[in-house]
């Protein structure tokens, strides 16, 4: 069985991301999904592997800072990324992915610029093949306080994620735990519940809609 990491307690849980300074340049929420549970027992994941989990939907939302001196205060950008492998397997590489870039329509052509900019810094590998780049309204709101966990992202009509946080009835072997971590590296991350979660968008040659998974995540980034 294939264990990337160690379990973790049954009820709210915290990944830790690299230290960061008080005075980090920019800092705001993050949601991420994939068509395979990334909280899960390895049982499960086993069943999924190289079979599913080759999607993904990653956001982030600003909520303060600047990219190479443009200000990014309040604006979003959202990757949607199909790659070669399940995401995260040690095993096998995802590359070379694609993906397409959905860039906030509040932002201005500079605002764009640096959005585009700042999710390829992040992502790294995953957005070396950009096939597409669109621009939407993005809508991301993450829960804080007791309904940590709870997020919503819809951006325009091309994607849309909701999660709720996890609960006693999300754990069906007993086993669960942080199978896949996320794709990115966060001040800090939690599992979460997808409730719903699509891509309707073109550029990809696929589309998709999965509900009802053990397959998100929702933190917040600190750069």
């Amino acid at each position: 069985m294939r264990k990337l990491m160690v379990p973790l307690a049954v009820g709210f849980f915290l990944l830790s991301g690299l230290a960061v300074s008080g005075s980090a340049a920019i800092k705001g929420d993050y949601i991420e999904v994939r068509s395979a549970d990334v909280y899960t027992g390895p049982c499960f994941a086993n069943s999924e592997v190289g079979l599913t989990g080759k999607e993904a939907i990653l956001a982030w939302k600003v909520q303060e800072g600047s990219w190479k001196g443009v200000s990014l205060n309040g604006l979003s950008v959202v990757a949607v990324v199909t790659a070669q492998a399940t995401l995260g397997d040690p095993y096998h590489t995802p590359y070379p992915a694609h993906s397409v870039l959905i860039l906030d329509s509040q932002a201005s052509s500079e605002q764009r610029t640096a959005l585009r900019e700042f999710a390829r810094s992040n992502a790294g590998g995953l957005l070396d093949n950009v096939v597409r780049v669109e621009t939407a309204p993005i809508q991301l709101t993450v829960e804080h306080g007791d309904h940590h966990g709870a997020a919503k992202l819809v951006a325009g009509n091309i994607a849309r994620i909701e999660t709720r946080s996890l609960c006693h009835g999300d754990h069906i072997c007993g086993n669960e735990f942080v199978y896949y971590p996320p794709l990115v590296s966060l001040a800090h991350a939690m599992p979460a519940f997808t409730l719903d979660e699509s891509f309707q968008g073109q550029g990809l040659g696929v589309v998709w809609k999965h509900v009802d998974k053990r397959s998100a995540f929702v933190g917040a980034f600190t750069l």
